[in-house]
């Protein structure tokens, strides 16, 4: 693509936060330059069908989800949504068990029908009292004592993050809603949702409704600093990198997907276990805490998406130590990487000519609605700064 070499913005990540923040900032009459190393655009969120069909995500599930119709309503100028409630279960002790953990989950632990009034005694007696949850650890066993959560928690944790709960910050279980109920909901926002044509073809919608935006695939952030002008920088890598490590690289999890694809036939096969016609497993996401295991969970995202298709692919999610050859999936929340990042945060007070947006950008985990809203928030306020260009 032929460009001047000037852009009034350079955006570095063509996934949620550079795409939002670039249709913002076209719709105000800014030229914008998104750049991204990958191949394609959406980040994370990109999806593609498959060679059996299937539309997949290919960075693992991202199952949207918001309370703010704010976002909602910015993002379905985009696309239609397909609604779903996202059920999980999760897989131990040789069978499945529903989860998060709710009235189903105590009446399959008891082997018999419940109340809500049993499970909720049967809670008091169990939970340890601890008046200030300091850990991942903590805030579980404060909920429903250590016996299911050695079943449910820990196991999945020490693989996911290769850290023990008691090391990890609360918010990471904390984020897991326990039920006594039979709302066997993995999240609770109230509006739950895919993209009905899937993510890509969302940002690549937004794209086109943005005049004066160039996107250019294949670039690295230091190459495409070098190669335009530019009045404003957005940034939503990882900040170490930004600063080329300085003070060394910044903690992270990585992952590894291992697809498997299946014939109508061959999910024939399997109906006994799965349930349904058409399906391999009961449900979106299983789950397996189990420490011999070495994967986390197994997607199915079929369950999600809605398709009408007589095959179906999982994807067995293995997570992995990081090193720089990888993508860094997940800022690793302990208070030593947290006090780490913030030697890399002090830094940016310098930057008047550079906006750090995003989750690897800002060391924190957001949902795809609250990267949306830092996005809208961070092109309103350089609109703001700079006035509009109409």
């Amino acid at each position: 693509m032929q460009t001047d070499k000037s852009t009034d913005f350079l955006i570095i990540g063509a996934g949620f936060s550079g795409l939002v923040a670039a249709h913002r900032l076209a719709a105000a009459g800014w030229k914008c330059v998104i750049v991204d190393r990958r191949d394609h655009l959406g980040g994370n969120a990109y999806d593609r069908v498959d060679a059996a069909g299937i539309l997949v995500h290919q960075y693992g599930p991202h199952y949207f989800r918001s309370n703010s119709q704010r976002i909602v309503d910015y993002l379905s100028a985009f696309t239609e949504w397909h609604q779903v409630s996202y059920t999980i279960k999760s897989h131990a002790r040789g069978r499945y068990w529903s989860f998060p953990i709710n009235l189903n989950t105590f009446e399959e632990y008891l082997g018999r029908e419940s109340t809500s009034d049993e499970f909720t005694a049967w809670l008091e007696k169990t939970r340890i009292a601890i008046p200030e949850p300091k850990n991942s650890e903590d805030v579980i066993i404060s909920q429903v004592g250590r016996e299911l959560y050695e079943l449910f928690f820990e196991g999945y944790t020490l693989k996911q993050w290769k850290r023990h709960p008691r090391e990890l910050d609360a918010s990471v279980c904390g984020r897991i809603p326990i039920r006594t109920n039979r709302d066997d909901r993995y999240l609770s926002e109230s509006f739950q949702a895919l993209p009905k044509h899937g993510y890509t073809a969302l940002f690549e919608k937004m794209l086109n409704a943005s005049p004066g935006v160039e996107l250019h695939l294949g670039l690295d952030f230091k190459e495409a600093r070098a190669r335009w002008h530019h009045q404003h920088l957005i940034f939503s890598g990882a900040i170490d990198e930004f600063y080329d490590r300085r003070f060394g690289a910044l903690p992270y999890r990585s992952l590894r997907f291992e697809p498997e694809s299946f014939s109508a036939e061959q999910l024939r096969s399997r109906l006994a276990i799965s349930g349904k016609p058409g399906f391999w497993q009961p449900a979106m996401q299983v789950n397996y805490p189990n420490a011999e295991i070495p994967f986390t969970r197994i997607v199915e995202i079929k369950h999600a998406t809605g398709q009408q298709i007589g095959t179906s692919t999982i994807v067995r999610e293995y997570p992995k130590d990081w090193t720089p050859d990888d993508e860094p999936f997940y800022p690793v929340p302990t208070s030593e990487s947290r006090d780490a990042y913030l030697r890399y945060e002090k830094l940016t007070s310098a930057e008047t000519q550079v906006s750090f947006i995003g989750r690897l950008a800002t060391y924190r985990y957001y949902n795809m609605d609250q990267v949306t809203g830092m996005a809208i928030a961070e092109a309103d306020k350089l609109i703001a700064r700079y006035g509009t260009n109409l």
